[in-house]
């Protein structure tokens, strides 16, 4: 199967599918992806009801044309395919898989994806999965779970649960292993690591916030998600390049096209040596910068 070229998803904004206050503002904040939830934030009584109500907030979402769009679905397996039924539709680019068990999980939603979709006259695998793991045993399976099958876009901790099954307190220290886990098992398999060094629930200091996101962008983080839309501006900016960046690596890009003309393989910029690494980090940084901007073109 051809490797598809992973989108720019820095921010999902988490929109509760039932709730038309907040669909009717969810293109106009900025985010790059609208996380449409059937899970959590919907109560159990009203589940039916959301399912019902999703295709008309897919359409509308799409129609609009600003973000790509996620549905997030619950994991008991007699609502996880109830929830598909609803979720696999045009204009959908991916399923949130939550507490995902292990890479027979996967491959069995999998299979129930492929044959809606077949149904439903989509192309296959059109619809991606980002896959959160939210306790210790599919932790430990998370190189498993990320080669489980080709339909598996993303990764990502759910922090939340994750601390809840290990008895312990959701913050930076606690989460910074689990969460590197699912970076490096991300990194491994091709896959894009989603998620912050930390939780998602606190929002009130934004300014902290954007420290733990330029952070969680150094370790190698490539997006997350917004449980308020004030988040979505502070993930954008984290997640992106800044303008010095961009310049550095263009002209670390040049002076190693220069420098492999003398037949140079490495060589110094500002006392510092540059090698092969380095102009691979810059070549990697200029392809984001590139596919940022491009989305922003296309948003308008």
């Amino acid at each position: 199967m051809t490797k598809l070229a992973h989108p720019v998803w820095r921010s999902g904004l988490f929109v509760p599918v039932n709730v038309e206050r907040f669909l009717a503002k969810a293109s106009s904040r900025g985010a790059d992806v609208i996380q449409l939830d059937l899970e959590d934030s919907i109560a159990p009584g009203d589940k039916a009801d959301a399912r019902k109500a999703l295709p008309a907030a897919v359409e509308r979402i799409r129609k609009e044309g600003v973000s790509d769009i996620l549905v997030r679905i619950n994991q008991p397996l007699e609502l996880a395919v109830r929830d598909l039924e609803a979720a696999v539709l045009p204009g959908v680019h991916g399923i949130m898989v939550t507490k995902a068990e292990g890479p027979d999980h996967l491959r069995l939603l999998d299979e129930l994806v492929s044959r809606l979709e077949e149904s439903r006259g989509i192309p296959d695998r059109t619809i991606r999965f980002m896959v959160l793991i939210e306790a210790p045993g599919p932790l430990a399976q998370a190189h498993e779970i990320a080669r489980s099958t080709p339909r598996i876009l993303a990764l990502t901790l759910g922090a939340e649960d994750y601390a809840t099954a290990v008895g312990g307190e959701p913050n930076g220290e606690t989460l910074l292993m689990p969460k590197q886990q699912v970076l490096q098992a991300a990194r491994a398999h091709g896959l894009m690591p989603m998620g912050t060094i930390g939780t998602v629930a606190d929002y009130s200091d934004l300014e902290e916030y954007a420290r733990v996101v330029r952070l969680s962008a150094s370790f190698g983080f490539v997006g997350a998600s917004a449980i308020h839309p004030a988040q979505v501006p502070v993930l954008n900016a984290g997640f992106s390049p800044s303008p010095e960046a961009v310049a550095k690596a263009e002209k670390i890009v040049t002076m190693d096209k220069e420098a492999a003309k003398s037949g140079r393989g490495s060589w110094s910029l500002d006392g510092k040596m540059i090698d092969i690494p380095i102009v691979q980090r810059a070549e990697a940084l200029l392809t984001r910068a590139r596919a940022i901007a491009e989305r922003a073109r296309r948003a308008g």
